[in-house]
């Protein structure tokens, strides 16, 4: 079993609205939905530390979070419809800027990615869509406009309990009204 380190996220505040349990639906940031399989204690020296054992649905993956590191590592629960709605609103008619230096929009998009926000991952990808309207974008931004993707379709869907299909219909309507094109899965693959 493979166990992700906790990242740290710098000048990032995070609400807990109470504590997790084992089979809650929850997000990592940047890996997306896992759902909690098991609350546990580990012994480190004369230190027990308690932990939540997470499921990444995406990749089966393994994370062990400590019950201290929740807040800093962004762990949180999904979306709830208020803040779907901000989302869907931000796509259809929110402001993005875009640096004109990759080296500080790669830095700055993969800080938004970092936080947990799924507002933030809709910003990435709209930055994105917006940037390769004048330029192809470059290897590393391609993959970060798959993950951004991804992440907003996945936690979505989970989110509404519906198919990752009525939710891309709907992403797309709501680019559609910005004069983006939402990019189908496939476009992704190699």
């Amino acid at each position: 079993m493979s166990f992700l380190r906790s990242p740290s996220i710098v000048g990032t505040t995070f609400m807990i609205n109470g504590s997790f349990h084992i089979g809650d639906k929850v997000v990592y940031p940047n890996r997306g939905v896992g759902i909690i399989e098991q609350i546990g204690n580990r012994t480190m020296g004369a230190t027990v530390e308690k932990f939540y054992l997470l499921n990444i649905k995406s990749s089966s993956l393994k994370v062990m979070v400590p019950f201290e590191k929740v807040a800093s590592v962004g762990l949180r629960r999904v979306v709830r419809n208020g803040e779907i709605q901000k989302i869907v609103d931000f796509l259809t008619d929110g402001e993005c800027n875009n640096n004109s230096d990759w080296k500080y929009r790669f830095k700055e998009n993969s800080e938004r990615m970092g936080t947990g926000s799924l507002l933030e991952v809709a910003a990435v990808l709209k930055s994105l869509l917006l940037l390769s309207q004048s330029k192809p974008l470059s290897f590393r931004e391609k993959k970060m406009l798959e993950r951004a993707r991804y992440l907003l379709v996945s936690e979505l869907a989970v989110a509404k309990n519906c198919a990752e299909a009525h939710i891309e219909e709907m992403l797309s309507k709501a680019l559609s009204k910005s004069s983006l094109r939402f990019p189908e899965a496939s476009e992704f693959q190699a």
